[in-house]
């Protein structure tokens, strides 16, 4: 999730465990501590594959946070002591807001590898946007409530037992949106006799009223949208892959074989400019998709791997078509086509 969001939930925590003791600083450390695992943005990984996903990796371990808990406690203990909470109740409120931190951002979509160093795909549950106002306004409106009363009276601190669990309740909803937009997805594809290879569903962005589906097979994959409000069967659109031409040509690619460990094969594969670039096809929305990257290049003498790949220019995200997407979550029949949307993946970039 963003950063807002982490730093009010782990506001949020602390002033329930130890706003009483701790006063408004509660607030303060809560929040510092609940930004720590995403610090590992300041690492540079070699190129922007590796930036990309090894990202949400060791910072987000739950072995590694478990064990920083732990040590955390002990240092604050021995630095000030505090006669009236116990040490374990410290532990339990920072081993907390470090666990809730991956574990939100495993309900997003990007990849949060909670087993690290296990070589397990990572975790993406993908059933609520990394910017989701319903889940983060509760917390953040009880944090500055907090601000306000203080925590001298339990006012205080049971505004943040009520936002926490008016929040916790909001995202556990959004997992019927996910089973819903899966079923749909599912009888679409049954409909149409297509045996997808990888299918990936998530929310449009802050909203999980409305779900983007798409089906992997071959060197096609199909899209669709579907939403709480729709009466009618789910249409998917067919867009082009390019897998079987791409993906000899990338065998070799470290990068390659990263990105497909990383996305579960949700990927999509353009020549452009004598380029081919893959694109993450779980992130953004069609036709924008921020983790897009060139890993070959095709010339007279061959094809040449690309070594540090960097991330290949993405359009500016059109307000118009984030409109769009709210007027199709209220009415089906809105005219949206996804293959438009979907039209500049292969061309050139826009000169600056």
């Amino acid at each position: 999730m963003d950063s807002i969001t982490q730093a009010v939930l782990g506001a949020s925590l602390q002033g329930a465990l130890l706003g009483r003791w701790q006063g408004r600083k509660a607030l303060l450390y809560g929040a510092m501590l609940g930004t720590v695992p995403d610090m590992d943005v300041v690492l540079d990984y070699g190129d922007a594959v590796a930036d990309m996903t090894y990202h949400r990796g060791f910072s987000h371990s739950l072995l590694v946070l478990g064990v920083l808990s732990v040590v955390l406690a002990w240092l604050v203990r021995r630095w000030r002591p505090h006669p009236h909470y116990s040490g374990t109740r410290l532990w339990l409120c920072i081993w907390l807001i470090l666990t809730t931190h991956v574990l939100l951002d495993a309900f997003t979509t990007y990849g949060t590898q909670l087993f690290w160093p296990l070589p397990t795909p990572p975790v993406a549950i993908s059933s609520i946007f990394i910017i989701d106002p319903l889940y983060t306004l509760p917390l953040l409106l009880a944090v500055v409530g907090a601000l306000m009363l203080g925590f001298k009276r339990q006012a205080g601190w049971r505004l943040q037992y009520a936002a926490l669990a008016l929040s916790s309740v909001y995202l556990a909803s959004t997992l019927a949106g996910k089973q819903m937009a899966e079923h749909r997805l599912a009888q679409a594809l049954a409909a149409e006799g297509i045996q997808a290879e990888a299918t990936f569903t998530s929310p449009t962005p802050f909203n999980t009223v409305l779900w983007r589906v798409v089906a992997v097979a071959g060197d096609d994959y199909y899209e669709g949208l579907t939403g709480w409000f729709d009466r009618q069967p789910l249409q998917l659109e067919r867009l082009p892959r390019h897998a079987s031409a791409a993906q000899p040509v990338l065998e070799q690619s470290p990068q390659h074989q990263r990105l497909r460990w990383f996305t579960q094969d949700v990927l999509r594969y353009d020549l452009i400019d004598n380029q081919w670039v893959v694109t993450d096809l779980r992130l953004g929305m069609t036709g924008y998709h921020p983790f897009r990257f060139a890993l070959a290049r095709v010339g007279p003498a061959g094809v040449q791997l690309i070594e540090h790949a960097e991330l290949w220019p993405t359009p500016d995200a059109d307000l118009e078509d984030l409109k769009a997407l709210q007027r199709r979550a209220l009415d089906e029949g809105y005219p949206l086509s996804l293959a438009r949307l979907a039209a500049p993946l292969a061309e050139s970039p826009a000169a600056p």
